[in-house]
């Protein structure tokens, strides 16, 4: 077989191997993306973004057009993800930058049905979430210390823990956020969350400025979080009795905004393409073999 070919790119420093793949060709593993993934002995991502036909995706996606391009999704630890935040930025940015559609508005398709996305010449993508649904009260639990949350679906599942108000101290709520040891994953309730969860914690700084860390399901401790920064903003907006509202999230990656209205969202950020290249044909081959 011949090299693979390769892009890398990250949206606020949550960084993913890009394959492009239109015809469905690629046999993408399970195994494969693990090595891909792995900062060791692969290129080193949270996860793998391959760009491909939704209809030789291989998906069953009866409510997306064939044509339409596919972000074929998965973490670092080969699974399959309904929805990626920041994925979706820097896929949009790549089939800008490689002519595959032409800047502006469109649409591309995902797990979790299509996606509106718009590509200005600055850099900056915005993601059309759609509706943000808050569930039920939850606890995420780390180092013995449980958080209260509550459950968030961004097209995936969350658990979004606030970590006091703005009226509070900032400075010792952020001592804990910063104090966190997110090296484990932390521990929550699977029979509310029986496909896993993504974990946000969040203080809010300002009215409309909040700082948050994240746990990914599948991957661990990102520097950033697309859909667990629109789930950490309804979470925040309860909070303080809103349904509505426009707040500005520091992650450790960089800032995202994120504007939630009444049936809809927004996801707006930055996206980098930060090197291309190919894989060793032999490197592909032993890969999915692990």
């Amino acid at each position: 077989m011949t090299d693979v070919r390769f892009i890398k790119g990250h949206g606020t420093q949550n960084d993913f191997v890009v394959l492009p793949d239109a015809d469905g060709d690629l046999e993408l593993t399970a195994q494969r993306v693990r090595a891909l993934c792995d900062r060791g002995r692969g290129l080193g991502a949270d996860g793998v973004l391959r760009v491909v036909r939704t209809g030789a995706s291989g998906v069953s996606a009866p409510d997306l057009d064939p044509d339409l391009w596919f972000m074929d999704y998965r973490n670092a630890d080969g699974s399959a993800v309904e929805m990626c935040g920041n994925g979706v930025r820097v896929f949009a940015h790549y089939l800008v930058e490689s002519g595959l559609v032409s800047p502006g508005e469109f649409a591309i398709g995902t797990r979790s049905g299509p996606k509106q996305v718009r590509v200005d010449v600055d850099g900056i993508v915005t993601v059309d979430m759609g509706a943000v649904r808050i569930g039920a009260p939850s606890t995420a639990v780390v180092g013995g210390r449980a958080f209260d949350g509550v459950a968030v679906d961004v097209g995936n599942p969350h658990l979004a823990c606030v970590l006091g108000s703005a009226d509070d101290q900032a400075e010792p709520r952020a001592e804990v956020l910063s104090g966190l040891d997110l090296t484990v994953p932390p521990t929550y309730d699977s029979g509310v969350f029986p496909a896993g969860v993504n974990v946000e914690f969040i203080v809010p700084i300002e009215e409309n400025l909040a700082r948050m860390r994240v746990h990914e399901r599948g991957v661990g401790e990102t520097r950033s979080c697309g859909t667990g920064t629109v789930a950490a903003v309804a979470a925040v907006l309860r909070s303080t009795g809103r349904s509505t509202g426009r707040v500005l999230v520091d992650t450790l990656g960089g800032r995202l905004t994120v504007t939630i209205g009444h049936d809809d969202s927004q996801l707006a950020g930055p996206a980098v393409l930060v090197a291309e290249g190919r894989l060793d044909a032999l490197w592909w081959q032993q890969a999915g073999l692990d």
